[in-house]
């Protein structure tokens, strides 16, 4: 049976003192003495009572609450939810994560209806991972992660994309290989643009030509990324690498290749994009892009409580991306 929600009249019971008496410890306000507020504090902490969001709200307009918006949890997300849940410790705030669940992010407009139900009376603020739209409708001060669209003026924060491919690609180009084939991500994406953008310009720098039968729409999940990664490798004329636009991809290109009787790196080399946990755990180590996720949600992080406060700043911020080279490439 569920124990009922400890209320503010309970702990005025137990404490022997009035509702608005309580009412005053837990908002801070005068006129209570000392000895009173740390037995009111006691009785709350031992009957776990927390006052309700939406009743803070209505007090004081402000909940301290920021929320991290995400279509689904995955890798990439969850990686940045940690680095905001680092930095969110000391600043007086409390996080609260959300997902739709399942692959609401598919559908153009989702976080406008996340932010509908949560705006206003539970957050004062949000951070949207990967948003499909950006626009200054949405009530409440917002950071956006690696828009669909990329940065539009509006607060963002993303990675250096293209450099990011670039480097993933001369690397191969340095190993010897000039047959690379690309495992490109979603194509309504914009670090997709600037990854397969940076790809082709590392061929062309190289001199060597862009063959479109080489690049092939992954889509950054590892199911969509099979049937794909399966036409690349088989191939009368294979590739002798891969660079695919993000780990999970690189990943199941491996598993692929494994499953056609082909080594990594023996038969082809295979480089991803994110460097998430998985990557130094697959067999062989995977040779991957880091996009330094936990440092750009403290950096959305650090940008919204700047909002909140009022405090000018930079409208986009980007950070570095840099090769991280492990077992699953080798010189041709």
């Amino acid at each position: 049976m569920q124990r009922p929600r400890t209320t503010i009249g309970d702990v005025a019971r137990t404490a022997g003192v009035s509702v608005a008496t309580v009412s005053k410890v837990i908002n801070g306000r005068y006129g209570v003495a000392a000895a009173t507020s740390q037995r009111v504090q006691r009785v709350i902490d031992d009957l776990g009572y927390e006052s309700s969001l939406v009743a803070r709200s209505l007090r004081s307009l402000r909940t301290n609450v920021i929320g991290i918006l995400v279509a689904e949890f995955e890798p990439y997300s969850t990686e940045l939810l940690k680095g905001v849940s680092s930095a969110v410790q000391g600043t007086g705030y409390e996080l609260l994560a959300y997902s739709g669940g399942g692959r609401a992010g598919g559908h153009a407009g989702w976080e406008r209806r996340y932010l509908s139900r949560l705006s206003g009376t539970l957050i004062d603020g949000a951070i949207l991972v990967t948003p499909t739209v950006v626009d200054a409708e949405y009530g409440i001060p917002v950071v956006a992660i690696d828009p669909h669209t990329g940065p539009s003026g509006f607060p963002t924060v993303d990675a250096d994309n293209f450099s990011g491919a670039l480097s993933a690609t001369e690397h191969l180009i340095a190993l010897g290989h000039t047959r690379i084939g690309h495992l490109a991500g979603r194509p309504d994406l914009e670090s997709s643009r600037l990854r397969e953008a940076g790809y082709r310009t590392a061929l062309e720098r190289a001199g060597l030509d862009v063959d479109p039968e080489l690049i092939r729409v992954g889509g950054y999940r590892a199911d969509d990324a099979e049937q794909p990664a399966r036409g690349l490798l088989t191939l009368t004329r294979r590739p002798s690498a891969i660079f695919a636009a993000n780990d999970l991809s690189a990943i199941r290109t491996m598993e692929v290749a494994g499953g056609l009787g082909l080594s990594v790196p023996g038969d082809v080399s295979v480089v991803g994009f994110d460097n998430v946990p998985e990557s130094a755990l697959a067999q062989p180590p995977l040779t991957t892009v880091n996009q330094p996720m936990q440092a750009m949600g403290r950096a959305a992080l650090g940008l919204l409580i700047d909002l909140l406060d009022g405090k000018e700043r930079d409208a986009h911020v980007q950070l570095p991306t840099e090769l991280v080279v492990r077992g699953s490439t080798r010189r041709l």
